[in-house]
């Protein structure tokens, strides 16, 4: 947890100020059950072969434009997301959003469907991979502009506070996710300030996975532990290993107590990697392919899920090949999905457009 430092002007914070950092407990890892450690085990899957086969698909020419995926940080949504509540919870995130999505248990194939521009796609085709939206799984997108998510997340921080103080109804909490390029916009920082001064319920997620499309994140931010930066606004920030999804959801339970607790946002930085590149279109040159092979080696969320519960004796090897098959089934029936529905039909061109008049 990340403690004030003197000002230039050799002012510390109150005694007040300096209290509130004392009351965020020590975070453990989540001392997750068999069925738990299982259906995290299988989310994560889910994601990982569900972004190899929409690579596949966009090598292929079935999915346009843009595409980025999430191969490598599937602890971070599957330990969080797993602690929220359906239905009362919103989440909010950036362009690279496949496996958030998956984590809210929107159906693969409405999601491959999207991909390929398919009207049984998630927003009827119109989204593509970075702007898909389910108000019903309460997932507020996929954001191509970098940053602009986190004001809507604070926004729907203030919708949950209202909704519970004014209207009466059921306190939810809002999940904003953002990279570690996003951080050093300016936007961000005014969600900040408007969160901890009205005390909303939201947790701001930093996916750092080291670097912001082609620089690492020490060559682009003068800070670079990047869970400090709510210090000024007096947030709280903690450090997570984001490649461990036991200590993710850990960290999901300590931060869901403190909000709904009343206290305000939390600013949660996860460390986690990307295998590939910032895009489809991105050879990731600037760094070595031993470095990535590294990772993949030595800190793989999935491996190392396997690897312990191979030692808890939750799972044998027969249950993993079983897991393995029963998700790669789902998402090669997602693919056929995706690739045989129909495309919009052109009068879709003129529906779901506001037009403003000033």
């Amino acid at each position: 947890m990340a403690r004030a430092t003197k000002s230039s002007a050799g002012e510390q914070r109150t005694a007040a100020s300096e209290g509130r950092l004392e009351r965020l407990p020590n975070v453990t890892r989540h001392n997750a059950s068999e069925a738990e450690y299982r259906d995290f085990y299988r989310m994560m899957l889910v994601i990982r072969r569900f972004e190899e086969k929409a690579g596949q698909l966009y090598g292929m020419g079935l999915i346009g434009g843009f595409c980025h995926l999430y191969i490598g940080q599937e602890a971070v949504v599957t330990g969080l997301q797993s602690a929220i509540t359906p239905g009362r919870d919103s989440v909010v995130t950036g362009y690279r959003d496949h496996g958030h999505m998956l984590a809210c248990h929107i159906d693969p194939k409405t999601i491959m469907a999207e991909l390929t521009g398919r009207e049984a796609g998630i927003s009827r085709g119109k989204g593509g991979s970075m702007h898909m939206f389910s108000v019903e799984q309460g997932f507020f997108g996929g954001h191509g502009i970098v940053g602009a998510q986190v004001p809507i997340g604070a926004g729907l921080g203030f919708a949950h506070k209202y909704k519970q103080q004014v209207m009466g109804g059921e306190g939810g909490v809002a999940l904003a996710y953002f990279g570690d390029g996003a951080a050093n916009q300016g936007q961000v920082y005014e969600a900040f300030n408007m969160a901890e001064l009205w005390k909303l319920p939201v947790i701001f997620v930093i996916e750092n996975n080291q670097y912001a499309m082609g620089t690492s994140v020490n060559r682009a931010s003068a800070e670079d532990q990047l869970y400090r930066r709510g210090e000024s606004f007096r947030i709280e920030g903690m450090q997570v290993d984001g490649m461990d999804v036991l200590a993710v959801r850990g960290a999901a339970n300590m931060a869901l107590d403190w909000v709904r607790g009343g206290h305000g946002p939390i600013l949660l930085e996860m460390k986690t990697y990307r295998y590939r590149g910032h895009s489809m279109s991105d050879p990731a040159k600037y760094r070595s392919r031993e470095e990535v092979q590294t990772m993949r080696d030595n800190r793989d969320p999935i491996d190392m899920a396997k690897r312990e519960m191979l030692e808890l004796g939750f799972a044998d090897e027969t249950w993993f090949k079983a897991c393995e098959k029963e998700v790669k089934a789902q998402v090669a029936e997602a693919a056929d999905f995706a690739e045989q529905a129909p495309e919009p039909d052109l009068s879709e061109l003129t529906t779901d457009i506001l037009v403003g008049t000033y």
